[in-house]
């Protein structure tokens, strides 16, 4: 017998057990496996109106599954809502704004808008759904200079907890749109977004490699060159123990390396000039920064793009200093033994500390730094990388801020100022009274 809801949506209705309910439910990150009751694959607003409706009215919890990456822990009940089908972009380069379906990744919208020579501020991965990357704010490769990017939403088609269309933007539903940027879930189902593109017409950007000997040398001297660094300049360091895999260069299987990561938008000369003194921390044995076609930003990180099993965990800094590098060194650093294919720092402050006119929902804007660290052995998902990370955490106390950007907290708890998530309540108790959309954890666990 079918579920009430194939009579109700034109997208495919599935059921534990029916054909293709596994690969519907299959989040990005594999070591998430969903078991929902029923998983509907929306193929429109319309779609998403009858099921948000339809839980509404039977009291039945609904969470949302797009491309997958957000994914951290898994649903286990009620209805999962998919909206990769929703896709779709169209580019109006007189207006520099892209219209983007729910369903759209990165990947997607980038060449649409690179042929009108416009891009969109996006994240490290282009693989990575627009919408859930907006939702939490957004701090990718170009952090510094242009900001989170979420401060360039124009507005949003949302499915309210109680099945209502509305249009949010600073005109509309104001209060809406302020949380829909930087707020992340619990807000309204969002359907399509219209995003203010920039145009980057020269961008010098790429990666310094340093071997093992030279990563405490290279990771010291980038900490210190950020405290007087231009605010066109955003990089990262990662250190990378690469695995001794097919899908890794050979040059590069089993090796560690800092991997300091650059993007500066502008001519050559500048980038030349911003980047010289971190050419001269240590020997490298690979040097890809250079003019890069901003539409190849993507490579400037060279994120993974299958699917497969992954542990993240995020802090927030306030500060960097040469202690800092000393401590994190200290858990993550060659020798340490730790369990993490990568720990990165990422230099952001610059344009990120600036909120919108009217203001927004991002968490984080005070940090001058994130960190992250990523495990992909599905052993060690329970205990050994908690462990770790609690040591890491501990070690970074002094540095630790307040607020946590739910885009990095992976499997720890986002956080926001009081006063933010004061508000973010509120708005989510207005769109959503019946409570039929999930929260997240720092509400649940409230």
């Amino acid at each position: 017998m079918s579920h009430p809801l194939a009579s109700l949506v034109a997208g495919p209705v599935l059921t534990p057990g029916e054909e293709g309910f596994d690969d519907e439910v299959a989040p990005h990150n594999r070591a998430v496996v969903n078991s929902p009751d029923v998983v509907v694959g929306a193929t429109s607003t319309q779609d998403v109106v009858a099921a948000v409706r339809w839980a509404a009215e039977h009291r039945v919890p609904l969470a949302v599954l797009a491309t997958g990456h957000g994914a951290t822990s898994p649903v286990t009940s009620g209805v999962l809502l998919t909206t990769r089908r929703i896709g779709g972009v169209e580019v109006d380069p007189d207006e520099r704004v892209a219209t983007i379906g729910a369903g759209a990744r990165w990947t997607d919208v980038v060449p649409v808008a690179d042929a009108h020579g416009l891009t969109p501020v996006a994240g490290s991965s282009t693989h990575v759904g627009v919408v859930g990357y907006l939702l939490g704010g957004g701090i990718g490769p170009f952090a510094r200079s242009h900001g989170s990017s979420s401060d360039r939403l124009r507005s949003l088609t949302v499915v309210t907890g109680t099945g209502e269309v509305v249009e949010a933007s600073a005109d509309e539903h104001p209060d809406l749109f302020w949380a829909l940027r930087g707020g992340k879930v619990g807000l309204g189902v969002v359907t399509q977004v219209r995003l203010e593109l920039v145009a980057i017409p020269e961008l010098y950007a790429g990666a310094l490699f340093f071997d093992a000997e030279h990563i405490e040398t290279a990771l010291r001297g980038w900490i210190a060159w950020t405290a007087s660094a231009d605010a066109q300049t955003t990089t990262s360091a990662a250190i990378i123990s690469f695995p001794d895999l097919e899908a890794v260069p050979p040059f590069l299987r089993g090796r560690t390396a800092l991997a300091l990561r650059v993007a500066r938008p502008g001519d050559a000369s500048a980038g030349e000039a911003a980047t010289a003194p971190l050419r001269a921390l240590a020997p490298t044995f690979l040097d890809t920064v250079g003019v890069l076609p901003v539409a190849r930003a993507v490579e400037i990180h060279n994120d993974p793009v299958r699917p497969g099993p992954g542990w993240v965990r995020g802090l927030m800094l306030t500060h960097a200093d040469d202690d800092l590098a000393t401590a994190w060194l200290g858990v993550v650093g060659p020798g340490t033994g730790h369990p993490f294919v990568a720990s990165e720092l990422r230099h952001v402050a610059g344009a990120t500390g600036v909120d919108v006119p009217g203001g927004s929902a991002v968490s984080g804007r005070g940090a001058a730094f994130v960190a992250g660290v990523v495990g992909n052995d599905p052993t060690q998902f329970a205990t050994t990388l908690p462990t770790w990370a609690a040591r890491l955490g501990a070690a970074l106390g002094p540095w630790t801020a307040a607020e946590l950007n739910p885009n990095f907290a992976g499997t720890g708890t986002p956080v926001w100022a009081p006063a933010t998530a004061d508000r973010l309540t509120q708005v989510r108790r207005a769109y959503d009274p019946v409570g039929v959309l999930a929260r997240p954890r720092s509400e649940e666990e409230s």
